[in-house]
């Protein structure tokens, strides 16, 4: 979900935001819950989440997570991820902040999450900047993502739909190349699996990715 923009207005999409409380359940049923607890599997210590969207990555944290700290800015999903707050194996504090200005001091993340959210940021330099920030040294970046597919004609697809699908789906830019986005940030990237996922029906395979990787 959206985690950045240059204002507030910016990073409310209440439209969307009711749309996908709808669909991320479908998806999640299609292979989603597997990728989101192979997201966080193996974390341990203080967690940020950017873009927790309505925390359905929260069941999945491992117990040696000491603390979510859950960063959303938009107030519909933000409030449903309160109550799934509730409900988490884990300590999760929901707080909202946008990727761009982390609420969190420097150095004070054992790991930080992004899932589905990379897409929409409107600065991802500068995203990833503010991660590393808030990241102690090794720190450790995972991320789920839906990326540019490495085929000619579906790329080429994806950058014709983009200004469209961006302001139909709060943001969203289906062309984003993340992996070289994290590698560019001076991330270290430890793992990466490339696939294709297909989120409800009659939506053609998407590629995807989930991987980690290490702060400079």
């Amino acid at each position: 979900m959206n985690a950045t923009g240059p204002g507030r207005g910016s990073l409310q999409h209440p439209r969307f935001a009711r749309q996908y409380l709808k669909l991320a359940p479908e998806a999640d049923r299609r292979g989603g819950t597997a990728h989101r607890a192979r997201l966080v599997a193996g974390l341990s210590g203080r967690v940020v989440e950017v873009g927790a969207g309505q925390g359905r990555n929260f069941p999945h944290y491992p117990d040696t997570v000491t603390e979510v700290v859950a960063v959303e800015p938009d107030d519909t999903l933000r409030s449903v991820a309160e109550r799934a707050a509730v409900a988490a194996p884990v300590t999760v504090t929901v707080v909202s902040g946008e990727a761009a200005r982390l609420p969190v001091g420097d150095g004070e993340a054992d790991a930080v999450v992004v899932s589905l959210v990379l897409c929409s940021v409107t600065d991802v330099p500068g995203a990833l900047a503010e991660i590393t920030r808030v990241l102690r040294p090794g720190g450790e970046l995972r991320f789920y993502e839906h990326v540019r597919s490495a085929r000619r004609w579906a790329g080429l697809l994806e950058d014709a739909i983009t200004p469209l699908w961006r302001r139909m789906a709060g943001g969203c830019r289906p062309n984003r190349d993340t992996e070289a986005a994290v590698r560019a940030a001076g991330f270290t990237v430890t793992t990466l699996d490339r696939f294709g996922f297909s989120p409800s029906p009659g939506v053609p395979s998407i590629r995807h990715i989930v991987g980690s990787a290490v702060r400079p």
